[in-house]
């Protein structure tokens, strides 16, 4: 490393983390109250899984123009707009008088969240050089199981002790403060973390083509894509499992959901410090490092399932377990697309990713397996099953997509370790070439 390293880096991190934690906190709180709303205006499976569904469309769509929009303007300034934003329509969501509007509300909320990973993840890529890349990544992260974890826990509780509506009002609170937070930090350069300056200097022609024109990065979207499948379908229908399957209520449940959800930490940390150890020794080492949390989550997610009705505890231990084997996947391939692609379209990279990762996967995954709970509860029922058992067995069948998935995304992550070496190459040495740094 030959130039200086930006400041101000632990105070951004911290700020970017409390933003990536309000982001998951706010965006989990329609699946922790889901079923109370269910109740309140009749709806079915794919009904809510539909509400999360238009929710993550429009944030892949926002997500194109506001990563592009990352690599040219000031990012905090980006980042302080898009948290108030959301932080307003959260708040709204709490005032619904119909699925309609809740819908509307929740279509606004997306739009804000779309500033957060372009314009976060680029900022991560200036302030830390590569070698530390995948620890500071997997600090941002946390945000991910903390901002569940907590969005159980105080939505589930506020739910059981004001209704719904006030689980979205006391969310929206802490995101105006973040707002003003984000404002402090300091623009780097861009590059500026990298061993050779380059500026905003990127490669000629269109931005987009140069980013799918890199192997590994069209793996590591369409890895993306599988794995936020399985992992919108577990955590948007983790709450309603609970109560349906274990015969637990909200605020049980949103507590079992927090124990869960925090065990990702130790996923995202360990995945963190593995990923930066084995990417000193081989290049390939970050997807290696995720390819191994995702083959060790299958089994453990299809054992989860298999606990009998009432085995609370066993479930949560198995699935949390899975959980933080799963969580592995961020720490290291957000920062492995951040290994092949130049600094000025970091932004542009890491959208065109959450556009496949959510348009093909999270928007996906909760409405095809709302619709599976659906259909499997209606054989159920068929079958001389009572209606209780009948929806509640049919989410457990339907939520089995999350093991089987977890093992296609080891395949591809591996199909990904074989481009890396070459992709890194050509960028070190397109770099070299570029290098304003004497």
């Amino acid at each position: 490393m030959t130039g200086s390293r930006p400041r101000g880096g632990a105070y951004a991190l911290g700020v970017l983390f409390a933003i990536n934690f309000l982001n998951f906190f706010d965006r989990q709180i329609l699946g922790v109250v889901s079923e109370p709303i269910r109740r309140e205006w009749n709806l079915s499976d794919t009904a809510l899984g539909g509400a999360s569904t238009v929710f993550i469309l429009l944030y892949a769509v926002a997500g194109i123009p506001l990563g592009r929009l990352a690599d040219r303007v000031a990012r905090p300034k980006m980042l302080a707009a898009g948290v108030f934003g959301w932080s307003l329509l959260t708040a709204a969501t709490g005032a619904a008088w119909s699925y309609a509007s809740l819908l509307a509300c929740r279509l606004g909320v997306g739009v804000g969240e779309a500033s957060c990973a372009p314009a976060a993840s680029s900022l991560i890529g200036d302030l830390f050089p590569a070698e530390r890349r995948a620890r500071a990544m997997s600090i941002f992260m946390l945000g991910l199981p903390l901002g569940l974890a907590s969005s159980f826990a105080v939505g589930g509780a506020v739910a059981h002790a004001f209704g719904w509506r006030w689980a979205f009002f006391l969310a929206a609170i802490p995101g105006l403060l973040c707002a003003l937070a984000v404002l402090r930090i300091q623009e780097p350069g861009r590059g500026a973390s990298e061993a050779f300056a380059i500026g905003a200097r990127q490669r000629e022609g269109s931005p987009y083509r140069l980013v799918l024109a890199t192997p590994t990065v069209v793996w590591i979207i369409a890895s993306g894509a599988l794995h936020n499948f399985s992992m919108y379908a577990f955590s948007s229908f983790l709450a309603p499992y609970l109560m349906r399957y274990h015969g637990l209520g909200i605020r049980s449940a949103g507590f079992v959901g927090m124990g869960v959800s925090l065990a990702g930490i130790l996923g995202l940390l360990a995945g963190g410090h593995a990923g930066d150890a084995l990417a000193r020794r081989r290049p390939d080492g970050r997807l290696l490092v995720g390819a191994a949390g995702v083959a060790l989550a299958a089994p453990l997610m299809w054992v989860a399932l298999q606990q009998g009705r009432g085995h609370v505890a066993a479930f949560a231990v198995v699935a949390g377990l899975g959980y933080a084997a799963m969580q592995v996947y961020y720490s290291v391939v957000y920062s492995a697309l951040h290994d092949v692609i130049e600094p000025a379209l970091r932004g542009t990279a890491m959208a065109l990713y959450f556009f496949a990762m959510y348009m093909l996967g999270g928007a996906l995954g909760p409405v095809l397996t709302g619709a599976a709970s659906d259909h499997y509860a209606r054989v159920a029922a068929a079958a001389g099953g009572d209606p209780a058992f009948a929806i509640s067995e049919g989410l457990r069948l339907a939520m089995h997509v999350v093991p089987v998935l977890a093992l296609l995304v080891m395949a591809v992550l591996l199909a990904a370790s074989r481009t890396a070496p070459a992709d890194m190459t050509r960028l070190r040495e397109w770099m070299q070439a570029s290098s304003t740094r004497p």
